[in-house]
């Protein structure tokens, strides 16, 4: 029963993080940040977020604005589901570079 709250919570926040992301994004033209997975604590406490940000290149320089800008966005995040959460879950982003990796096995099987 906790495990199938856990993954609808979780399903939400991306969902509601996706939306955020794509707003903020808007006003940088050529940066594209999705939020590919997130799993939320068993208390509901803490939300991890993974994020692919493309181009990959500026990855350590948007995740560095991102997590220096987590309060405002836990604060959107709560004005988005405040009617579906009593707990606005604390923030924790990660990058995702599985796509990454994916491109750099692929370039390999080719050689």
């Amino acid at each position: 029963m906790q495990e199938t709250r856990q993954n609808r919570i979780a399903r939400l926040l991306q969902k509601e993080l996706s939306l955020i992301f794509q707003s903020q994004t808007r006003m940088m033209h050529g940066v594209m940040v999705s939020v590919t997975k997130c799993r939320v604590s068993p208390d509901l406490s803490i939300c991890t977020a993974y994020l692919s940000i493309f181009p990959s290149e500026r990855g350590n320089e948007i995740m560095k604005n991102i997590n220096s800008s987590e309060k405002t966005i836990r604060y959107e995040l709560g004005t988005r589901v405040r009617n579906q959460l009593r707990i606005i879950p604390e923030l924790r982003f990660f990058i995702d570079d599985s796509l990454d990796y994916i491109e750099h096995i692929d370039e390999l099987l080719k050689k």
